[in-house]
């Protein structure tokens, strides 16, 4: 059965790539209000300060540029902000995938672009962020969106990426999480990993004292086991 998300249920986008990186992570940031920030978030930000600049939407030969476009789906539960969306003129008319654009003339695909500051990652976060973007935009325009770009400012290019049934799948379940835990309120523990070292929250985190941590209740019965067994 399909939810249907009120206000207040929606949730930050950009939180996607927060929980596919880590859990713990996503629930220090949106669930505690933590966080904290090292020389790759300071980067970032400045990366997608230039990128979200609203007053520089422009119009290049076939291509036209939005900036910081806002975003809402109603299916994921999500609210945010696209860094850009370009729309591609194309000739043929292509009802379902492109769309008409005032004072322009023909049909209009949309692309939705996310600037990183590193390099292409290992793991699927970017890439989730962005399907999710794809997705909501899906939504507002009534079309199918099939691909957009990853860029990378470190390495100064794109990548290129489908937004197939598997990638969307993953959007899903993640999304569903995110709402699951929200409605909890409850972090769950740190699994510690090499993903740890690269973490702006390592310090509010502290993944080894939250793993080697006990419960008070499972502590207290422990002892109480043990009390009962010395008689």
């Amino acid at each position: 059965m399909e939810r249907f998300y009120s206000d207040e249920d929606y949730l930050l986008l950009s939180g996607i790539q927060h929980m596919a990186f880590c859990e713990r992570q996503w629930a220090l940031i949106h669930i505690e209000q933590a966080w904290a920030e090292n020389v790759r978030t300071i980067e970032g930000k400045y990366l997608h300060e230039r990128a979200d600049d609203s007053f520089e939407d422009e119009t290049r030969k076939d291509i036209r540029v939005v900036r910081a476009m806002p975003l809402l789906s109603h299916k994921l539960g999500f609210r945010g902000v696209a860094d850009v969306v370009e729309f591609h003129r194309i000739e043929e008319v292509s009802e379902g995938v492109a769309i008409r654009l005032k004072s322009r003339k023909g049909w209009w695909r949309p692309y939705p672009v996310e600037y990183k500051r590193g390099r292409p990652k290992r793991d699927d976060r970017d890439a989730v962020q962005l399907c999710a973007q794809a997705m909501a935009l899906e939504e507002m325009l009534t079309v199918a969106i099939d691909s957009g770009f990853l860029y990378y400012g470190q390495i100064r290019r794109r990548e290129h990426i489908v937004f197939d049934k598997a990638l969307r799948d993953r959007v899903d379940e993640l999304s569903k999480k995110m709402h699951e835990m929200m409605d909890k309120g409850k972090t769950p523990k740190a699994a510690k990993g090499k993903h740890c070292s690269l973490c702006s929250l390592k310090e509010i985190c502290q993944p080894k004292l939250t793993i080697r941590h006990r419960s008070v209740e499972k502590y207290l019965a422990r002892m109480v086991d043990l009390g009962v067994k010395d008689y």
